[in-house]
């Protein structure tokens, strides 16, 4: 996975994001070998790579000092008071995990231990 292909496909253009970005690389990458066991991302999960990466930066709020508001927890009428959920740190990346498990099974090795 590369820098300047993640750039193109989120529509970034300059180099104010280039570490946020490189992190969130890592991250996939570093999640992706340790859901299958692997050393080295295979190439047949390349785009899911990108798509996981994708999907953390429009999503997990990264490099941004506030942290991300979840879905609407209660709205109460009377005086006007809407709250939101905070979701924990991994419940973002778990869900991302879960919508590319059936791509990331397909390379899973079994690990004994």
């Amino acid at each position: 996975m590369t820098l300047e292909r993640l750039k193109q496909l989120l529509g970034i253009a300059g180099d104010e994001q280039d570490i946020v970005l490189e992190f969130i690389i890592s991250d996939v990458e570093e999640t992706i070998k340790n859901y299958c066991n692997l050393k080295e991302v295979p190439k047949g999960l390349l785009q899911t790579s990108y798509r996981m990466a994708m999907d953390l930066y429009r999503n997990e709020n990264i490099g941004n000092e506030e942290s991300s508001i979840g879905s609407v927890a209660s709205i109460s009428e009377g005086d006007t008071s809407t709250s939101f959920r905070q979701y924990a740190d991994d419940h973002f990346k778990d869900t991302v995990l879960k919508n590319y498990t059936p791509s990331l099974n397909r390379y899973r090795k079994v690990r004994f231990s």
